[in-house]
């Protein structure tokens, strides 16, 4: 019997319109787009303008985009996971609202929330359902509408984070391409330097919750960054060392999209050429969930069928990962 594997057979992907360019976070912060595109990498990123909008609007869009794509009925789905840190609601799952969006009935769904490393978590677990047999067509979705947690009074933030969200389809393979490797770790004793204070179960909202702003993103730059460059760059070596991947073997890095700096150093770790590592951050920034899908929707005409690719991310908590993926079709 030829074992399967959970290829991606499409790719969607949605970014807002309104642009907030370095220029404009110049009259709202004190800070400069020098000081951020040398520190960061990022010149613009968008966000979600409209009262009443939120992250399943975005993933709803990438979804329809991606079925319209592959040509199938919303109804084929099987299973959806909306990877977010951003969800609409605390409950009912983001996953859930998508799927009435979008007409996906025959699916059930949920949310996997593990920071920027959602995307790569919600990755993997759909790939099981794929290669146990159980389903057929699943939906993995990373997005975010970061601008609904940002203070922008802190430019240590608010520079950072933009609004996106993208989505792949799932399906069984027997020629030898999909996810062929995952290696996810985490460290809950990193959740002291990147959270959002308030708005869980320890710390419910209140008046006073709001009036000191503890419901944006909190970050301790410098250790995040830190702690980021060793273990994205780490892990991403780690999975070629495991599949015995030389950096010949490599078509693309997918890294996440958190600094340019960041990326630059696993991209040396790997001995990855910097024309073979995906970059997006100057035009979308930090779009948390979505910056690994986005990517593979941006590169999607680039990509060929047997191409070795590795997603690699790290998130709050702390949470870091990479997995190996074969790509499983030729770009259009």
């Amino acid at each position: 019997m030829q074992k399967i594997h959970a290829a991606i057979t499409a790719v969607g992907g949605y970014v807002p319109e309104y642009v907030l360019t370095n220029a404009e976070l110049e009259k709202m912060v004190d800070t400069n787009d020098e000081w951020i595109t040398t520190r960061t990498g990022i010149k613009e990123r968008r966000i979600l303008k409209g009262e009443g909008l939120g992250t399943s609007d975005m993933a709803t869009k990438a979804v329809e985009q991606l079925l319209s794509k592959r040509g199938i009925d919303p109804m084929e789905i099987e299973l959806v996971i909306c990877a977010t840190t951003t969800p609409d609601m605390q409950f009912p799952a983001t996953a859930n609202v998508i799927s009435d969006k979008v007409g996906m009935k025959n699916a059930f769904g949920y949310d996997v929330n593990a920071a920027c490393c959602s995307f790569l978590y919600a990755l993997t677990t759909g790939a099981q359902f794929i290669e146990t047999g159980k389903y057929k067509k699943v939906v993995v979705i990373g997005g975010d509408k970061m601008s609904s947690i940002m203070n922008y009074e802190d430019r240590a933030t608010c520079i950072i984070f933009g609004d996106g969200a993208g989505a792949v389809l799932l399906e069984p393979n027997t020629e030898g391409n999909g996810v062929m490797d995952s290696i996810l770790r985490s460290d809950g004793a990193g959740r002291a330097y990147l959270h959002q204070k308030a708005g869980g179960s320890v710390k419910p909202a209140t008046v006073e919750t709001v009036m000191n702003k503890e419901h944006f993103v909190y970050q301790e730059g410098q250790t995040v960054f830190k702690f980021a460059v060793k273990n994205m760059a780490d892990v991403s070596a780690e999975i070629m060392e495991r599949n015995k991947l030389a950096s010949e073997d490599v078509a693309w890095l997918v890294p996440h999209q958190a600094n340019l700096r960041i990326i630059s150093a696993t991209g040396e770790r790997m001995g990855v050429p910097e024309e073979k590592v995906m970059i997006n951050i100057q035009k979308y920034g930090n779009t948390t969930n979505g910056t690994l899908p986005l990517c593979l929707w941006e590169w999607e005409s680039k990509l060929k069928k047997g191409d070795n690719l590795i997603l690699a991310a790290f998130g709050g908590g702390f949470t870091w990962g990479a997995t190996y993926l074969r790509w499983a079709y030729d770009g259009q």
